[in-house]
C-alpha cells in the first residue's frame, strides 16, 4: 500500500467567488476536468461545494486505505476515491461518512457505488457516486490501495491539492491555476445572464443576441 503525505490543508483563496459562480458556466470555457456525468450527486442540497482533493485508491474488495485516510482528513478537504474500476463493492457507507463529517470534509466522490444511502442522507455530507449497492468492501489489508497518489476518477486524473467543485449537475476537478484562469470570466458571464434572459423574454431571438445567427450566415455564405 502506498501512503504519501497529504497536501497541507488550505483555505480556498477565492472561496466566496467559487460559492457564487454557476459551475455550468465554467463548462462554456473548458473541455478538461469534467468528471463522468454518470457520477452524480446522491447526497447534497445542490449548492456549490468545493475543496482541495485528498486522493484515495481502494481495490474491488478492500477499503483498508480509505478507513485509514478518513482519520487524516482536515477541515474543508474533498475526498476523491478511485475504486480501480469496480462498480459492485461500496467502499463508503454510514461509518466512513460519519468519520469524514466529524473531520470536516467538504464532500466525497466515489468512482463506484456507495451503501447506506438513507443514513448518508441523514449525515448530510455531500456524496457523489455512480449509484448504490448492498455489496461492500472489507478490511482485508491486502495491499493494492493507496493514499495521496495521483488517481483516476470519472475519467479525470486527480492529484492531491487539485480543486474539486461540485453541484447538483456534477463535478469538476481543476488545478488551482486552471480555475483561476477562468473564474473571473465565468463570474462576468453569470452577471450578464439576467439581461440576456430578459431580452429573450421580451421576444428577441437568442441567435441574434449571442451572435450564433451571424455565424450561421457566415458559414452559409462560405459554403
Amino acid at each position: 500500500m502506498i501512503v504519501r503525505e497529504l497536501p497541507q490543508p488550505q483555505t480556498l483563496a477565492r472561496a466566496a467567488a467559487i460559492r457564487a459562480v454557476s459551475l455550468p458556466t465554467i463548462g462554456h470555457y473548458l473541455e478538461e476536468g469534467f468528471v463522468d456525468p454518470e457520477i452524480r450527486m446522491l447526497v447534497g442540497d445542490g449548492s456549490n461545494v468545493a475543496g482541495p482533493a485528498v486522493t484515495v485508491r481502494t481495490t474491488a474488495t478492500d477499503s483498508t486505505a480509505l478507513h485509514h485516510a478518513a482519520g487524516m482528513i482536515e477541515d474543508g478537504q474533498f475526498v476523491v476515491i478511485d475504486t480501480g474500476g469496480d462498480r459492485f463493492h461500496a467502499p463508503l457507507g454510514e461509518v466512513v461518512a460519519t468519520q469524514l463529517q466529524v473531520r470536516g470534509a467538504a464532500g466525497v466522490i466515489v468512482d463506484g457505488v456507495v451503501t447506506d444511502i438513507e443514513q448518508l442522507r441523514r449525515i448530510g455530507l455531500p456524496v457523489y457516486a455512480r449509484g448504490t449497492s448492498l455489496l461492500t468492501t472489507k478490511l482485508l489489508g491486502a495491499g493494492g490501495g493507496g493514499i495521496g497518489m495521483p488517481i483516476s476518477c470519472g475519467g479525470v486524473t486527480v492529484s492531491g491539492g487539485d480543486i474539486v467543485l461540485a453541484d447538483a449537475n456534477g463535478a469538476l476537478v481543476l488545478a488551482p491555476e486552471a480555475l483561476d484562469e477562468v473564474l473571473d470570466e465565468a463570474l462576468a458571464d453569470d452577471a450578464s445572464e439576467p439581461e440576456l434572459l430578459a431580452a429573450v423574454s421580451r421576444g428577441q431571438l437568442l441567435g441574434q443576441l449571442t451572435g450564433a445567427t451571424e455565424l450561421v450566415s457566415e458559414r452559409t455564405r462560405a459554403g
